[in-house]
């Protein structure tokens, strides 16, 4: 009997500290804490999705109870941490705040805690999505979180921290997992495709991470979609018809011509965008992506950047610009005629550069001012 089929996201999770990309500065310190015995008792991970908190959070509890720990250097073949990754272990118990958020639930949590682990060194308790826990929920734990028995750790994991009640902020130690950047999000996907024998173009794959948006978990999902949908060999063209997106050097086209103030050619792209059915929401995206890169370009280095296009643009300019292209959002989000919303945001947008500040304009005036009477003085001189 042939095994289930296991997704990616899933088949390629990490196991060990070493396989968590993008997060060196709370594998570091989650080591260091084992290494030093260090260890507190209550953990949050926050961050975006697909970021690592709930992985990271099960490589900790393998740590803490694997065979002869703490240990941040476990096996991952030990049969207690093959226990953990299967959810089968008695003592790493998992909770999904979002459908067990009520008092009572907290208040069983809270009894069972005070029993010892039956195979491991520490109750380990994970709390998925602890933002939804109730208010009342919330403060069932408090006492238990404050004063925990010695073999209880908890850890939890949040994508919005500012949902969770202070009290409980303060009595954790807090990690922040950021996006991960998007060229080891690639070097994680060629890796993956390498050991699936699936050939994929730096590209496509720079496409999904561009997708992705900081999720490692979104960007194997997508590859695992693209798959599906291409068989063994992917391109870039194959993501972009997929998934609606523009090619890296249309997008830089687009720019350029708001550089220029191209009106014509900012129409007729936009047109070949829609008529070939892309995002342009995703679109407008990746644009004010370009258009900030040349904008910090402008402020590293002496003003003016020709990032887009060649086009040599003020930090002013860029500034309003980007202002424009982000006010522009909702109305092609949420409009009832995208394409027409997206040209007229475009359109705004190279006119709001071409404008001029109307105090830079007075401090000009009055520079031009000072040096009039200065230059009819020279003049009375030599005459």
């Amino acid at each position: 009997m042939s095994t289930a089929y296991q997704v990616i996201a899933r088949k390629w999770r990490p196991q060990t500290f070493a396989d968590v990309v993008g997060q060196d500065h709370v594998v570091r310190t989650l080591r260091n804490a084992i290494a030093r015995g260090r260890i507190a008792h209550a953990y949050l991970f926050v961050g975006p999705r697909g970021t690592g908190k709930t992985s990271t959070a099960r490589i900790f509890a393998k740590a803490l109870n694997c065979t002869g720990g703490p240990n941040a250097d476990f096996d991952p073949q030990d049969p207690a941490c093959l226990s953990i990754a299967e959810g089968t272990h008695l003592d790493v118990i998992e909770i999904d705040g979002a459908s067990n958020n009520g008092v009572d639930q907290v208040r069983d949590l809270r009894d069972t805690a005070r029993y010892t682990p039956a195979q491991g060194r520490f109750k380990v308790y994970i709390i998925d999505e602890v933002h939804m826990l109730s208010t009342a929920a919330f403060n069932a734990l408090l006492k238990t979180l404050e004063e925990p028995p010695p073999h209880v750790k908890f850890v939890f994991a949040t994508t919005e921290a500012q949902k969770v009640l202070p009290t409980i902020l303060s009595r954790c130690q807090r990690f922040d997992l950021r996006p991960i950047p998007s060229e080891l999000i690639v070097g994680r996907l060629a890796t993956i495709a390498q050991e699936e024998k699936i050939k994929v173009t730096p590209e496509a794959l720079a496409c999904i991470a561009r997708l992705a948006d900081g999720g490692m978990r979104d960007a194997q999902s997508i590859l695992d979609q693209m798959i599906s949908f291409c068989g063994t060999e992917i391109s870039e063209p194959d993501v972009l018809d997929v998934y609606g997106l523009v090619a890296g050097d249309k997008i830089a086209e687009l720019a350029g011509a708001l550089a220029t103030a191209d009106h014509r050619r900012i129409v007729a792209i936009v047109d070949e965008c829609d008529a070939s059915g892309r995002d342009l929401v995703r679109l407008l995206g990746d644009l004010q992506a370009l258009v900030r890169d040349a904008l910090l370009d402008s402020i590293a280095g002496p003003g003016k950047s020709s990032r887009l296009g060649g086009a040599e643009l003020t930090t002013e300019q860029l500034t309003r610009m980007l202002d424009a292209l982000r006010e522009g959002e909702g109305g092609v989000k949420l409009g009832l005629a995208e394409r027409v919303n997206f040209e007229v945001v475009l359109l705004k947008a190279v006119e709001a550069s071409r404008a001029r500040a109307i105090d830079s304009l007075i401090k000009e005036l009055a520079a031009l001012a000072d040096e009039v009477p200065a230059a009819a003085g020279d003049e009375k001189k030599k005459d």
